[in-house]
């Protein structure tokens, strides 16, 4: 893989940020989930670097980034201007954007403020509370029911309906880790466990907090969002099934799902060479 190198910008509020870029060209700049997990968890995006310059951002508070001085701006909504400063920064005047799990949202709300900026869009495994659509507890239990069999999977299984019952508890939540995955092996568990260590409770929530969406407003702006945008959902995603993931496609006019077999949340981390395939044509500088 090529060398990465880290450079800083200054957020509009004096909060400094950090970009880890990998490749020569116009990087594709990827926004990572958590909520607000640094982007070290992305690592190459199992090969991806190879193939299209990257940069990823380590949103405020996060990796390599500045602690910003007002805990508040954390808010989904609020890191919508940071967006904004790192294209100004990478000197680009259209941004291809690749966001994970709740890095949509952010994408969503950049998307819907400035749609003149975006070029194309790929959302891996988004999450869709800046949309309001719903997940139904049957559509996760019918992806728990695909993965009967291996050794894990009843005591996952009950701790699923123990969560979806509103009973579950901090051990249910540990249990049902491994139906995020497409695959349970030391690899993936080393790597869920490193993730563990780098989440902040307080940030995530303050990520999600009162006013961070505007799910009306960012339905009717994506709905005239004329860009290509690549959906992948993992077929063994059980916090967001296919089903799901093929109703946020829809709502873009050039939106397209992609469906990764044998991946869950986490689809560059089960099955490198396969997410490769599938995303490699899409986010190809033009």
């Amino acid at each position: 893989m090529a060398p990465t190198s880290t450079t800083h910008l200054t957020a509009d509020d004096g909060t400094r940020l950090a970009v880890h870029l990998t490749g020569a060209g116009a990087p594709l700049l990827c926004l990572p989930g958590g909520p607000m997990l640094d982007s070290g968890y992305f690592r190459d995006l199992g090969g991806l670097a190879a193939h299209r310059a990257i940069a990823l951002l380590d949103l405020r508070g996060t990796g390599a980034s500045g602690t910003p001085a007002d805990p508040a701006s954390y808010r989904c909504d609020r890191q919508v201007a940071d967006v904004e400063a790192v294209r100004r920064h990478l000197g680009l005047d259209r941004l291809d954007l690749l966001a994970h799990s709740a890095g949509a949202n952010l994408a969503y709300a950049y998307a819907a403020a400035h749609p003149n900026r975006v070029e194309r869009l790929a959302l891996v495994a988004p999450s869709v509370r800046g949309l309001d659509i719903e997940i139904s507890d049957d559509a996760r239990s019918a992806i728990a029911l695909l993965r009967a069999g291996e050794p894990w999977s009843a005591e996952a299984a009950a701790a699923l309906a123990r969560v979806q019952a509103g009973a579950g508890g901090e051990s249910d939540w540990s249990a049902i880790t491994p139906l995020t995955y497409g695959r349970w092996d030391d690899e993936v568990r080393a790597y869920d466990s490193w993730m563990d260590e780098r989440r902040d409770d307080d940030r995530a929530m303050a990520f999600g907090a009162d006013g961070a969406y505007d799910p009306e407003h960012a339905r009717r702006a994506l709905a005239e969002l004329d860009v290509p945008v690549l959906v992948l959902a993992g077929a063994l995603d059980v916090g967001n099934p296919v089903p799901v993931m093929a109703e946020v496609a829809a709502l873009f006019p050039r939106g397209e799902l992609v469906v990764h077999e044998g991946a869950g949340h986490f689809p560059w981390v089960d099955d490198p060479t396969g997410f490769v395939a599938l995303v490699e044509d899409f986010v190809r500088p033009t």
